[in-house]
């Protein structure tokens, strides 16, 4: 058996066991084979996933399914909770499937219905503000707790951990709101209320903390194009 294996098993592996070897898979397949289902699903906006036995064969997690148990996707579930949630369903799934492997009848995928969810990479983490806030939501929880949803303010790196959509309307990356109860920020569409953030080299902390002690005024831009700090004045 294994869950969450980063390579394929050798046809001469898999040949050994008299009733083969099993996957315990993070998604409905064949929807979101690969090593990210669980991110994938949330950048989606899939309202469900779940776990899927499968017996291994020599493709990428194209094998037949054994058992499937669909889960709702919480509207604002990080892939830090959905991963333990599916972790515990998977373990259960897993128990029920070997206890009843003998009277399990193996479904084969159906190809056209496949899709990818290739390996998070680090450019992805970074925030498009022209994007709908809709979106950019996703992208946060979807790479909670890895690597993190990321933007620039002057001068530094800012990684956003929770946020909500909110309406709003401004230029891409503008600053609407940065009072000491909220940081907003507008969307391609709508807006964006920071609320978990943490600055390059420091920890996670609410927005409102954050503000008291990095000045953002309305009207600044973020992400890539955001200006780095002036100099100060030397005497």
């Amino acid at each position: 058996m294994v869950a969450a294996f980063g390579m394929i098993v050798p046809s001469e592996v898999l040949a050994i066991p008299a009733r083969g070897c099993l996957n315990i898979h993070a998604s409905l397949l064949p929807r979101w084979r690969g090593a990210a289902p669980i991110q994938r699903a949330i950048l989606a906006g899939d309202p469900r996933t779940g776990i899927t036995i499968m017996r291994m064969d020599a493709g990428l997690d194209t094998g037949p399914a054994l058992l499937q148990r669909p889960v709702e996707i919480g509207a604002r579930e990080t892939s830090a909770a959905l991963t333990s949630r599916l972790a515990e369903l998977g373990a259960e799934c897993i128990v029920e499937a070997l206890d009843a492997l003998d009277r399990l009848v193996p479904r084969p995928q159906e190809a056209r219905l496949a899709t990818y969810a290739s390996k998070v990479e680090k450019a992805e983490a970074r925030i498009d503000w022209t994007r709908t806030n809709i979106e950019i939501d996703r992208q946060v929880r979807a790479f909670n707790p890895s690597p993190g949803a990321e933007t620039r303010i002057p001068g530094d790196a800012l990684k956003v951990w929770q946020a909500e959509p909110v309406d709003g309307h401004g230029a891409p990356g503008a600053v609407l709101q940065a009072a000491s109860t909220a940081l907003v920020v507008a969307c391609g569409t709508g807006a964006l209320r920071l609320e978990v953030v943490q600055r390059a080299g420091g920890k996670r902390m609410a927005a409102a903390a954050f503000l008291q002690g990095r000045a953002l005024r309305a009207g600044q831009i973020l992400g890539e194009t955001a200006p780095a700090d002036p100099p100060k004045a030397s005497l």
